[in-house]
């Protein structure tokens, strides 16, 4: 999709007359108008990625008011020229109802177009259709066709896909180096949750040998982008030596960034860190939150170190850490420090 950049001029009544822009936005908003004005006399005479490009104007209130029904006007007109783009555009408006009454089938119809052209989203798409079941008759055979075709292109969230699809051994035969193998290509090309699932898969000696230091990187790389579950076995890495060298303080970094997010088993696991003084100030009331914390979010073992911590504690530190845990969790985690 094409970014088109426009700054908003804004005109301040001023005691003495209105004062005026500067030249340079000025220059910058006359530039994108000739932009868009020359882009929508293209598409009205008649080229297809013009009008594929003011269809995701319209799409995405890029520059003009959103409106997904004309977006999907200018889809149309794009994809009956056979424009790939504009079809895999009008398959997703189909499939989600935006612009369009929503209708599987037709979703289908377009996503098939363009991924016979070679778009890898829309096969991508086409698979997931076939893996539902929706505009077409479920087939996993036809699922991983496309599927893989879309992974060989390169398209990380197909290769993700496949690598899940693997794993889990249930619309293709389980095999972990097939799993490790997609892993590992969409995890080379950024995609956090491959990333920390070629993690596991090195922590675990699974489709490859174990290995805990390549485990601790491609936990790193996740983590580092927000994965909360990434964090947490970072953290576990931390402290129990594996992969890294022991270090209870880098434990706690990564076991709060991913408790901070809602994460229970990291919630709980900071709850012990307090309890025992690893990597912070011993402190039975915050100890106490986190692990309160954990058992309204379902970790199975921390109402059981909860009880425990609380009988070495007053009833004033109980009222405190219970008060700690509401606003905490109250606050969607922000004010928990």
């Amino acid at each position: 999709m094409k970014k088109w950049i426009f700054y908003l001029i804004v005109i301040l009544a001023m005691s003495s007359g209105l004062a005026k822009a500067h030249p340079d936005e000025e220059k910058a908003e006359g530039k994108y108008v000739q932009v868009k004005e020359s882009l929508r006399l293209a598409a009205e005479q008649g080229d297809a990625t013009a009008q594929n490009n003011l269809g995701e104007m319209f799409l995405y209130g890029d520059g003009v008011t959103q409106d997904t029904q004309e977006a999907v006007k200018w889809f149309r007109l794009a994809a009956k020229q056979g424009h790939a783009n504009a079809q895999f555009n009008l398959g997703l408006s189909y499939g989600n109802g935006q612009g369009v009454t929503q209708d599987y089938q037709e979703a289908v119809k377009w996503f098939r177009s363009a991924a016979e052209q070679g778009h890898a989203k829309a096969q991508f798409s086409l698979g997931i259709s076939y893996t539902n079941g929706q505009g077409v008759s479920q087939n996993f055979e036809e699922a991983m066709k496309w599927f893989r075709s879309a992974a060989e292109q390169g398209d990380a969230v197909a290769q993700y896909n496949l690598g899940l699809i693997y794993l889990d051994g249930q619309i293709a035969t389980q095999n972990y180096q097939e799993a490790v193998k997609w892993f590992h290509l969409a995890a080379k090309q950024g995609h956090a949750k491959a990333q920390f699932n070629l993690g596991v898969s090195y922590g675990n000696g699974q489709g490859v040998a174990q290995d805990y230091q390549e485990a601790v990187k491609w936990f790193r790389s996740a983590a580092e982008q927000g994965h909360a579950k990434a964090q947490y076995y970072l953290g576990l890495s931390y402290a129990n030596r594996q992969g890294v060298t022991q270090d209870y303080q880098e434990a706690v970094k990564w076991f709060r960034l991913a408790a901070k997010q809602g994460d229970a088993t990291a919630q709980n696991s900071l709850g012990l860190r307090y309890d025992l003084g690893q990597g912070v100030t011993q402190d039975y009331v915050r100890a106490y939150m986190w692990f309160n914390l954990a058992t309204v979010n379902g970790q199975n073992d921390a109402q059981e170190y909860r009880d425990k911590v609380a009988q070495r504690m007053t009833p004033a530190q109980i009222v405190e850490a219970q008060k700690l845990a509401h606003d905490c969790k109250k606050s969607n985690y922000m004010n928990c420090d």
